[in-house]
């Protein structure tokens, strides 16, 4: 939706999408529409248009991940409780109670009560992060509040545009990660990245743009073969390219200091077919066409990613030395690829919500993490610093023995991982194999690195020195507590 639209373009482009999915409910997304466009009514954007263009735009785009309409009519009346007169109270009247929450989740605390800026930003944040617990559909007005707030930031100041930019990478970012949101992810990085480093971002734009038109024409040629290959072996399937993010070829860079032309998934293939046999019969047709690099080789169908991601990646040898990373996967799988928890919003509105629910809870690794830490640390500073340590920056990827995958921050010993599966193994950890060879406790677990505890119950071991070695809050907190236990006894 281009920010030159008027309302009435942008009203219909809205009416347009959702009544291809719930016609029936327009009239009270119209309601909210009219009621939001009523009370901000006179204010305007810094680029100097109408300000119910934004929470319009933000109702469009969730509108395109077909969610339900409490959702879209939150998303159009999410600024008032803010910036009018408008209360929860007048919503809920008007309205209902489910639309008047969610306006109320995405509602920033107001300056009342805080001693300075860092308090109050630091408490919103905290807000935003911990509502996943209690809804997810919060983070995802949220998610895409900011998402419409980073494709028009260039009417900030440059100061304030670096501001909003670094938070959205520290913040934002890491959040849509772990519902899965990848398109939603990839822009606001991209975006953030195009702000805070222009010159680095133009200059690998440029680069990026040369490699992937210089073989177009190869991989156009490799999605023909492909595709008849699998026609001829009755597995009807689409296929088509995929580029490589600017941002997440700038971290590979960074991170591993990598050539661009080292990247083995820079140039890819997306492969989509009917059921997960079928997933598994394309990667034998692919690998009899093209010589696998067997190393780079990744079934997340199998295992799933900590974000519940599931493809089949392998990359091949391709003409001129060229890698090519297939990535294979059902059209159900894409969809949570492209829009993680929100995909369920395609399959059953009614079931949506309860189902993201009990999906966070059950498979999302983060939404454990992030109860431990609301529960354990009262200081919204701290708790906000904490996330951004423990959750939202580097993380390490390790293996059960049963090859479970289990998430830990950079710098995670055996003891961080043992109090990740449960207190009591922490309590009675004797010892640690990785790899099948002990380890000290304070050893710097690393990726794919697999973790046997042994533990025994009675034989002790002094665990005052644990609390230097670890490094998750939540393990600190099970050490103090069970050396408190130990003094009582």
């Amino acid at each position: 939706v281009g920010e030159e639209m008027d309302n009435k373009k942008t009203i219909e482009l809205l009416k347009n999408k959702v009544n291809t999915y719930m016609k029936k409910d327009w009239s009270i997304i119209l309601k909210a529409y009219n009621y939001a466009k009523k009370y901000h009514s006179g204010q305007k954007r810094e680029s100097g248009e109408d300000y119910i263009i934004h929470p319009l735009t933000v109702a469009y785009i969730l509108s395109e991940m077909k969610a339900e309409s409490s959702v879209i009519c939150a998303a159009l009346m999410h600024d008032l409780i803010e910036d009018t007169k408008v209360t929860y109270n007048d919503i809920e009247k008007e309205f209902n109670h489910e639309i008047a929450y969610l306006v109320d989740g995405v509602t920033k605390l107001t300056h009342l009560n805080f001693n300075n800026k860092d308090e109050f930003q630091a408490s919103n944040i905290r807000r935003i992060i911990v509502s996943i617990r209690e809804d997810a559909r919060i983070v995802i007005i949220k998610l895409v509040d900011r998402l419409h707030n980073m494709r028009t930031i260039e009417y900030k100041k440059e100061e304030r545009r670096k501001e909003i930019a670094l938070q959205t990478l520290e913040i934002y970012v890491p959040l849509a990660h772990y519902i899965g949101a990848y398109k939603i992810k990839s822009e606001l990085e991209n975006i953030s990245f195009m702000y805070l480093k222009p010159t680095e971002y133009q200059d690998l734009s440029n680069k990026l743009t040369n490699i992937y038109n210089n073989n177009k024409k190869m991989l156009n040629k490799m999605i023909i073969d492909v595709k008849n290959k699998l026609n001829n072996e009755g597995i009807k399937c689409h296929l088509s390219i995929k580029y490589k993010d600017i941002y997440s070829v700038y971290k590979k860079m960074m991170s591993k200091s990598m050539e661009i032309n080292n990247i083995h998934d820079l140039l890819g293939i997306k492969v989509i077919v009917k059921n997960v046999k079928d997933c598994y019969l394309s990667l034998m047709v692919i690998h009899n066409m093209y010589i696998p690099l067997n190393y780079k080789f990744k079934d997340y169908i199998v295992k799933p990613k900590t974000n519940m991601y599931k493809a089949i990646h392998t990359t091949v040898f391709a003409q001129n030395d060229h890698f090519v990373q297939f990535q294979i996967r059902t059209k159900e799988m894409d969809n949570v690829a492209e829009y993680g928890l929100t995909s369920y919003w395609f399959k059953n509105k009614s079931l949506a919500k309860n189902k993201m629910q009990s999906d966070l809870e059950n498979n999302f690794q983060f939404f454990k993490s992030i109860e431990e830490l609301d529960s354990s640390i009262v200081d919204n500073i701290e708790f906000v610093k904490l996330v951004k340590e423990e959750l939202f920056s580097q993380n390490v990827y390790v293996r059960t023995t049963s090859g479970e995958v289990l998430e830990l921050p950079f710098n995670s010993t055996p003891i961080d991982f043992a109090y990740k599966i449960h207190s009591d193994i922490g309590n009675t950890m004797i010892a640690a194999v990785v790899n099948e060879k002990m380890v000290p406790f304070d050893y710097k677990l690393q990726n794919n690195d697999r973790v046997r505890i042994i533990c025994d119950s009675t034989v002790f071991v002094d665990r005052k020195d644990w609390i230097s070695m670890v490094n998750t809050t939540h393990a600190k907190k099970k050490i103090i507590e069970y050396l408190k236990d130990l003094e009582e006894k």
